[in-house]
């Protein structure tokens, strides 16, 4: 194998041209780590480490970076992706380190420099608000004013008068698929009603559904706007005899977040009993900084707005709990036995996701084939065997869990022998074309129903908003 990269272009060529590019992707990773058998290097290791981070899997860029280094300690694009896996996971006193090493060495490398000063800045303002931060996460609402911001007649969109109303919400979207602009006033609104109930909820929520009764959940939307319209198209819209749970990361990557969240919270407003939206790992300041949402708000909205959704999302419940039977959860299981439900009823969730324990499991783990848990490919959360799901619900008397945060060809798997059911919504997801899916249960016996989707009804990506790789 004289020359490996050229070897592995001309592997990456012959994929077949329908593969996705996540399946490029990992079908570059297993090249890459062909040639690590043959004749292990830093290069290699580095750019397996590049196809990793695109995937999204950090803990293992940052693991390839760290074998790199063992074998060239001064491999400075070694640092730079460490660097960039350790932002995607909000360690940015590391990835400082890091960047401060590039720059050193190669001062005019403008793409260093820039992540570096853009790593710094976050790091000052972390320390800043850590210094001023009290027990409370407070919205000023009265600082923003919305009831006294003038609505000017030439405004061509919904208006909120009274007591919301289901021809608001009918109208509002109707508003955004002509990608029409809420008025502020009525955005504000939305947020603050939002934030005032948020509050008054339980980090796990319990769910009621009546016998006979049909009872949806959704996966990863993503942004993707139309899409979500769509599930609405096919499966009706949310109703008090049609109920909804949205299972996490509503934002991100798609080209309009803005209008899927400002209509994921007109609906929780307009039915509390009977549409439900967990949080997920990107409703958190760290992949909003990094996939696009912060940047799509400041630009669609404001940077004001940008703050006021942080701590929105901080209210938002981890998971629910459907007829004491069927647990609902974005990412999955935890790193150790034992934990209970009353466990996570107790578990603090007005913050920004820790590195471990209880709410980063809940938002960031993955199952895996074989039995036990290893260290997660993404850097947080761990990954858990069949096992792990079987004990969990023995213990806490449940039927199955279902989770999403994981990208699936039809949008549904069946996995651990019934146990856990993963679904994501999404489809065509980064130009994935993979399918998106909806489970669909009914009392008393709640199985699982996963109903053909079609494909995506449009395709765009707010690579406007999005911070650099």
């Amino acid at each position: 194998m004289t020359n490996v990269a050229e070897e592995i272009t001309k592997a990456l060529a012959k994929v077949p041209l329908g593969k996705t590019f996540a399946g490029r992707l990992e079908h570059a990773a297993g090249l890459y780590s062909a040639a690590i058998n043959f004749k292990p290097s830093a290069t290699l290791y580095t750019n397996r480490a590049t196809a990793n981070y695109q995937i999204g899997y950090y803990g293992k860029a940052i693991e390839d970076c760290n074998l790199a280094l063992s074998l060239d300690k001064a491999y400075l694009k070694a640092f730079y992706r460490r660097a960039s896996a350790y932002m995607a996971l909000g360690k940015y006193k590391k990835a400082l380190k890091d960047l401060e090493t590039v720059i050193k060495t190669r001062p005019k490398d403008t793409d260093a420099a820039a992540k570096h000063t853009e790593c710094s800045r976050i790091v000052k303002r972390q320390a800043f608000e850590a210094a001023i931060s009290t027990d409370e996460h407070k919205v000023d609402f009265d600082v923003i004013g919305y009831e006294s911001i003038l609505v000017d007649a030439k405004y061509q969109g919904p208006r909120w008068e009274g007591d919301l109303t289901a021809d608001f919400v009918t109208e509002m979207t109707n508003h955004f698929k002509k990608q029409q602009a809420l008025h502020k006033k009525y955005a504000y609104k939305i947020l603050f009603h939002i934030y005032e109930f948020l509050k008054t909820q339980p980090t796990l929520l319990d769910i009621k559904v009546a016998d006979g009764d049909k009872f949806t959940i959704c996966g990863d939307i993503h942004g993707q706007f139309y899409d979500l319209l769509n599930i609405f198209e096919i499966n009706g819209l949310p109703s008090e005899e049609n109920p909804y749970l949205f299972n996490g990361d509503f934002v991100d990557r798609g080209a309009f977040s803005v209008e899927t969240i400002f209509t994921l919270f007109a609906y929780k407003l307009l039915y509390p009993n009977h549409f439900y939206l967990s949080r997920g790992n990107h409703e958190s300041d760290t992949m909003n900084k990094m996939y696009g949402f912060e940047g799509e708000v400041k630009y669609k909205l404001s940077e004001d707005v940008a703050s006021i959704f942080s701590r929105v999302f901080c209210h938002l419940p981890l998971c629910h709990l459907i007829n004491e039977k069927v647990f609902v959860c974005h990412g999955g299981l935890f790193n150790q036995d034992g934990v209970t439900l009353d466990d996570i009823r107790n578990t603090d969730r007005v913050r920004q996701p820790p590195d471990e324990g209880i709410m980063c499991d809940l938002l960031w783990s993955d199952p895996q084939p074989h039995r036990g848990r290893n260290p997660s490919r993404r850097g947080l959360g761990c990954q858990f065997g069949p096992d792990i799901s079987q004990r969990f619900c023995r213990e806490n008397s449940l039927r199955y869990i279902v989770r999403s945060h994981e990208l699936k060809p039809t949008g549904y798997q069946k996995q651990h022998s019934g146990w856990l059911h993963t679904i994501f919504s999404a489809p065509n997801y980064c130009g994935t074309n993979n399918q998106g899916a909806f489970l669909t249960l009914q009392a008393p016996n709640l199985t699982p129903t996963p109903p053909p989707s079609p494909r995506s009804h449009i395709l765009m990506f707010p690579r406007l908003h999005m911070a650099p790789l």
